[in-house]
């Protein structure tokens, strides 16, 4: 699995905004919410973040809707059975589920209990990983993890298998068999119901 690094979502990250509740959409069943943007239900480490708001503005760019949990006024202050139960309805109602697989992400008993929650929900069309790391290290002792797929920049340097070249982006990569991947443009996967 590729690893994308921190400083490539800091590009994304507003200088002049800072990070509130005005950046995410609330996943209520409300009249405001425009229905024509893709809701991302994004799984995170609550104390990253400033990878958090870099994901948050990479995505919104891309032209989608994001639902952070904590930033949602109808959660409760603390962590119990009824944020579990609001989760997991949250996760239900939104159209893609995105991991953001750091580290500390991917050792955390909530990130995983959502990412299975996503698994129930949304496998495969509609669930990805984001891996994210600091200098490209391997997430060693998370290897069910290669069983999603995930979010990739191609640099525009590597080939399909028929040769033709890969255009420079953003993708999903589903593994395939050999080694293989099927690629999908983020854009067009997060635009697919």
């Amino acid at each position: 699995m590729s690893i994308i690094n921190e400083s490539q979502l800091a590009q994304y990250r507003s200088r002049t905004k800072t990070f509130s509740a005005d950046n995410i959409v609330n996943l209520n069943e409300s009249l405001s919410r425009d229905r024509t943007k893709p809701m991302v239900f994004l799984s995170h480490k609550h104390d990253e973040h400033t990878i958090l708001q870099d994901v948050v503005e990479f995505l919104k760019k891309e032209g989608v809707d994001v639902y952070v949990d904590w930033m949602d006024p109808s959660m409760p202050a603390y962590t119990n059975a009824e944020t579990a139960h609001k989760l997991k309805e949250k996760i239900k109602v939104s159209d893609k589920f995105i991991l953001i697989s750091t580290p500390n992400a991917i050792n955390s008993k909530w990130c995983n209990w959502e990412l299975g929650l996503g698994d129930a929900e949304k496998y495969i069309e509609n669930i990805a990983l984001l891996p994210i790391n600091k200098n490209y290290e391997s997430f060693k002792g998370a290897e069910y993890l290669v069983i999603y797929p995930f979010i990739d920049f191609e640099n525009g340097t590597n080939k399909y298998t028929d040769g033709r070249s890969i255009t420079k982006g953003y993708y999903v990569k589903y593994r395939l068999p050999a080694g293989n991947h099927k690629l999908v443009s983020l854009k067009e996967w997060l635009r697919s119901k």
